[in-house]
Parts: structure tokens; sequence; C-alpha cells
């Protein structure tokens, strides 16, 4: 298999278009907005000429008043990768979505579900004492956890400090564990990063002014219409929606909209390198190099000759 991954706006799409035009590639989607249905414009979803051409799997797989998980992700790209497999083809993974991609790749932890009561109980310690005592308290259970977060990292010390009086376990090692479902694939991870990020933040810009003229706004209320949503759905905090439906509840002006979504698209994009950086062994290229297409595809057509 061959993962193609890097933040928004970086030409993923394109690059895979290119893969599968090249070899004997399907296109799997890893993209947890595209798996909405009737949410096209917003998420950047191919057209209908283009799925034709290049079909992908796991797309338009839920309405927007469901939600969708890691867990179940990473149970319908394994079917979907045998099934092309057994095609004798190979799968290519291309989306955004880092959670998909660890998840795919790496398993997925027995953690378990957040406990409210417990929470409010770290919370209050860390109100008395500061984060970074809780920090300190988090290295005496889970050294390894505590080395690669902030002290004032309140949210993942919260979560790990939860994790290890629920059960009695360190975090640390209970990921560990899920390093044993990784796929029984050969896969090359490919990244994309970009050695300019404010051309990539032109990018992120001229796109969404795209989608505002091509219709956001439009295709919102065409699915408030259609769907009971409301603005705490995963579908609706997608970057895009979110902003559209403030504009439309009058909470911020047009020009609002577009400022905000371009901001919240450029942090997304912020937080999606930082994900490639620091939690995937990634082959790295350079996605504003003009040469793009033909320095991954020479290394994909390595990687295949070699299997």
């Amino acid at each position: 298999m061959v993962a193609l991954n890097g933040p928004t706006a970086s030409g993923k799409t394109a690059l895979a278009f290119e893969l599968a035009t090249r070899f004997p590639c399907d296109i799997v989607s890893v993209d947890s907005a595209q798996v909405f249905r009737d949410m096209n414009i917003g998420t950047a979803k191919p057209d209908a000429a283009t799925l034709a051409r290049f079909p992908h799997r796991l797309i338009d797989l839920i309405t927007p008043e469901q939600s969708y998980s890691a867990a179940r992700f990473r149970h319908d790209a394994l079917a979907a990768m045998a099934e092309i497999t057994a095609a004798g083809k190979v799968p290519v993974l291309v989306g955004g979505t880092m959670l998909y991609f660890r998840a795919l790749l790496h398993g997925l932890a027995d953690l378990p579900q957040a406990d409210a009561a417990l929470r409010a109980e770290i919370d209050a310690e860390a109100a008395a004492e500061g984060w970074p005592a809780m920090h300190a308290k988090l290295a005496v259970l889970d050294p390894a956890t505590a080395a690669r977060l902030h002290p004032t990292d309140s949210q993942r010390l919260q979560r790990a400090l939860e994790i290890c009086r629920l059960t009695g376990r360190p975090m640390s090692e209970l990921l560990a564990e899920s390093e044993k479902q990784k796929p029984p694939y050969d896969f090359l991870s490919i990244g994309l990063l970009p050695s300019d990020r404010s051309v990539l933040h032109e990018r992120i810009a001229r796109r969404f002014d795209e989608m505002l003229l091509s219709g956001l706004d439009e295709e919102l209320r065409m699915l408030r219409g259609k769907y009971d949503l409301h603005p705490n759905l995963p579908s609706m905090r997608c970057v895009g929606y979110r902003q559209a439906w403030e504009a439309q509840e009058g909470l911020i002006s047009r020009p609002e909209l577009r400022d905000r979504g371009i901001f919240a698209t450029r942090q997304l994009a912020k937080r999606q390198i930082t994900w490639l950086t620091n939690s995937f062994e990634a082959e790295t290229f350079d996605c504003l190099d003009p040469a793009l297409s033909e320095r991954v595809a020479e290394r994909t057509a390595e990687f295949l000759a070699a299997i």
C-alpha cells in the first residue's frame, strides 16, 4: 500500500490521480469530512466526472446527522484494501485525517471512555496546584507519556492521568499494545510538506474563496433543510461549515465568515503538519516542488519494483 498524506491544499488529490494513472492503483479516501453525503463543496470532494474516472472508496458513507470513528475507518479501510489487493492492485490511501492514518498503520489502543467525575477531580487538582504539578504527577505514573507532553498541555495531561487512574496502567503501555495491530502490508508512506508555508497559506485562501464562490453557503442551507442538524454534530464542526453556520445564524458577518474560515483552515494545516512531522515515519517531499509528481512517481515505481 501507498499512504499519501499532508496538510490541506498540499496537492494530495492531484498526486493520487497521477499515481492512479501511472500504476495499477485504487484510491481509498482518508478524510473524516468526505465520509458525509451531500457535503461536497466544503470538503473539496471530487466531482462526479472525476470520481467516474478515479473512483474513491470510503466517501459518501453516512449522512451529516451521523458520526464516524477512527475504529470504523480502520475496519472499512482494511476491508477496502483487501478487495483492492485481491484484484491485483495496490491501495493508495490519500487524505489529511492523520488520526485515521495512525489508527490504520499503528492500531487502536483499548483506552477507557472519558469519566466526567474523574475529569472534574483532576481539573480541581490542577486549579489548586497548577498543570506543571499535574505533569510531575504524571511523570511518576507514566514517565514515557510525560516526557512527550508539555507541562501546560492541560487536555492531554488530563487524559493521560485519567487513563492511569481508571486502568491502573500507563497510557504509554496501552498504546504500545496497539502496535501489535499493524496491518500485514508493505507500505510506502509519503508526506507532503511545504518548503514555504506562506505559499501554502495563499493556496488555502484561494481554495476557500473558490468554495464560497461555488456555493458553500447555499450547500449548507440545503443540508439544513434536508437533515436534522445542529452545530455540535461532527459534520457541522468541519472547517467551513462551522463558520458558514455562524454566518447564517447572524453570529458573524460575511467578511468574518471568509476570514475565520481561512484562519481555521490554516490552523488545521498547522496541526496536520505537526502530526506528520512528529507522528509518522514518512518520506517527505516538498509539495511546492514543480517536479513533485515525477519525484513521487519515481519513488513509487522503486517501491513497487522492490516488492
